[in-house]
């Protein structure tokens, strides 16, 4: 195995073409021992289609909430209630099991005399206990943690809201964590599509539990009348979507042969090992949610701020809100092609095989940028559109709308360092080493944390929860140099000069068709509807109407400047994606 800094950075190894990564011609998968390209092939486009249709769910069942519960401090205390399970629970187990689990699953398959099924159930048996117990002392401690995430601004009753939320939540540690368990089990096993999907399940649970909370109190209830019994409704529907997203992988687990057996004979049987690596992405997890923490305590300060101004409702639940669109691109692209790489990537460096490594890497992030700098281009351009679109309805119409998807605007800004950063991250833990990430994350939440503090500080009442978003873009472009100059001399080179030269004809392409669409949506306005170019987006979003035709139109008319111009700048990888959907579409 080369050294750190070893090997040549410009090694070219026959790239893993678009057609595969998408399935394209992808063989039967099921079995570890398929041709690679195969099972990354098949894998990559069901992953896709789950993603799609989970995130499409995801946005709906955010819809429904914001129609519910607006964008003020009520939704600050239901959006804080509902995200401290998914805190804790990552701070507890979860950032370990993504982690390192899929490596030593895929060691235990390959070495053990049972295929990994024992190693499996100890693993299974040992996460369900500790996330029981760390569910019940969250619930005893609610309102410390409440408090601690929560702006200091809060009145006691409004805390209390937020607590009882969070008692009704917290037990989500517990199917969180067996969700990410089971699912890493079949992605060991490759079987990629279950886990997918499963999120459906849970977002339909959400949106009839709002949709029944609005039918019940209607759209205009606040955190002063709100009762305890639309609490209890809220909070139970929330934490019942959950238990079902991990209730419907076992059946899917029984199907592929795998059937769980509790064992508690723990020691001697390589979860040592498991652990030691976990204990690193474990301090990881902590930095990071010492970023979150000053992220939710700022947000929930600026909603009472302005509810105190009179300026637009913006918090934590609007910053949650413009981060789930962000993500859809994130979520679709760049975590559907990893997560099917991932095995392959972790087979590689298991056969000291890093010629592979390097080449699954840099093919991976030039494939993945090809969508993700438009995807970029299309939320920066089109946020404003598309959260009055999305977030116009009851309690949420109007003005917070509108604002949470200028908020999805500042967020694209940091959309594609974000997936490179995300894809490096996965190159370590293919070598199992957790060690550099923590201090890779540690950089990153120097660099944050006081950019972060800055920013909203400097920042008017209209433009606080703008500045977080901000914030963590720059953040994160400011560290994924540092990551991959790190990675590089650690596996021996990652095709630096000519993933740059890609990226940046990406970039340039994405930002002339970015210019197209804002010339396309001016236009518009000024020669179809007669009006000025004086608050643009203002005249847009009158409607949503308005704003769904703006989109449909500004959108196609810069996706395909995108792809002309990425014909015209030879860029490969696009040109790639491009032939390869066709093809698909065609043979369909």
């Amino acid at each position: 195995m080369s050294g750190p800094g070893e090997g040549n950075d410009e090694e070219l190894i026959e790239p893993i073409p678009a057609d595969e990564l998408l399935g394209a011609d992808a063989g039967e998968v099921g079995q570890i021992e398929n041709d690679a390209s195969g099972s990354v092939a098949r894998s990559s486009a069901v992953m896709a289609a789950g993603t799609i249709t989970s995130r499409i769910t995801g946005v709906a069942r955010d819809i429904t909430i914001a129609a519910a519960l607006g964008s003020a401090i009520l939704a600050d205390t239901y959006a804080l209630g509902n995200s401290l399970p998914n805190i804790l629970y990552i701070l507890i187990i979860g950032g370990a099991l993504n982690a390192v689990l899929i490596p030593q699953l895929v060691r235990h398959m390959k070495s053990d005399a049972d295929g990994g099924d024992g190693f499996a159930d100890r693993l299974i048996t040992l996460v369900g206990l500790v996330l029981i117990i760390a569910a019940a002392i969250a619930v005893a401690f609610a309102p410390l943690i409440v408090e601690l995430y929560s702006t200091s601004e809060f009145t006691e009753s409004q805390i209390s809201l937020a607590t009882a939320f969070a008692r009704f939540c917290l037990p989500q540690i517990i199917f969180y964590g067996l969700y990410t368990v089971l699912a890493q089990v079949l992605n060991s096993r490759m079987h990629f599509g279950a886990p997918m999907f499963a999120p459906i399940i849970n977002n339909v649970v959400m949106i009839v539990t709002a949709l029944g909370f609005i039918f019940v109190a209607g759209t205009s209830v606040t955190s002063e009348t709100i009762t305890s019994g639309q609490v209890a409704w809220l909070g139970i529907g929330t934490t019942l979507g959950v238990a079902a997203q991990a209730a419907v992988l076992v059946p899917v687990l029984i199907r592929v042969g795998y059937k769980w057996r509790p064992r508690f004979d723990f020691r001697g049987h390589g979860l040592g090992k498991a652990g030691t690596l976990a204990g690193w992405t474990l301090g990881l997890v902590l930095i990071n949610q010492l970023g979150f923490l000053v992220i939710a305590r700022l947000a929930t300060e600026a909603n009472y701020f302005a509810e105190q101004t009179g300026t637009v409702a913006q918090g934590l639940a609007t910053y949650q809100r413009a981060y789930l669109v962000f993500m859809l691109p994130q979520s679709v692209i760049t975590i559907s092609l990893v997560t099917a790489l991932f095995p392959r990537m972790s087979r590689a460096a298991a056969d000291s095989n890093l010629g592979a490594l390097r080449n699954d890497i840099g093919d991976g992030m030039r494939l993945i940028s090809s969508l993700i700098v438009p995807s970029a281009a299309f939320l920066a351009v089109f946020g404003p559109l598309i959260g009055t679109v999305l977030f116009g309805f009851g309690q949420n119409e109007g003005d917070p709308a509108l604002y949470t998807g200028f908020v999805v605007s500042v967020f694209a800004f940091g959309l594609l360092p974000f997936s490179l950063f995300y894809t490096l991250l996965r190159g370590w833990y293919a070598v199992e080493d957790t060690r550099t990430p923590f201090l890779i994350t540690v950089v990153y939440n120097i660099i944050a944390i006081p950019l972060t503090l800055v920013l909203f500080a400097l920042a008017p009442t209209n433009l606080a929860v703008a500045s977080l978003a901000l914030a963590y873009g720059l953040a994160y472009w400011l560290t994924l140099g540092i990551a991959w100059w790190w990675l590089r001399r650690r596996i021996g080179g990652l095709q630096t000069r000519q993933t740059i030269g890609a990226v940046s004809r990406m970039v340039l392409a994405g930002v002339l068709a970015a210019c197209v669409g804002v010339a396309v949506m001016v236009a518009w306005l000024v020669f179809v509807q007669g009006d000025t170019i004086n608050n643009l987006y203002r005249q847009l979003t009158a409607s949503q109407l308005t704003a769904a035709i703006g989109l449909a139109v500004g959108g196609i008319v810069m996706l395909t400047a995108y792809f002309g111009f990425a014909r015209l700048l030879r860029i490969r990888e696009t040109q790639s994606m491009v032939s390869a959907v066709m093809g698909r579409l065609r043979r369909s």
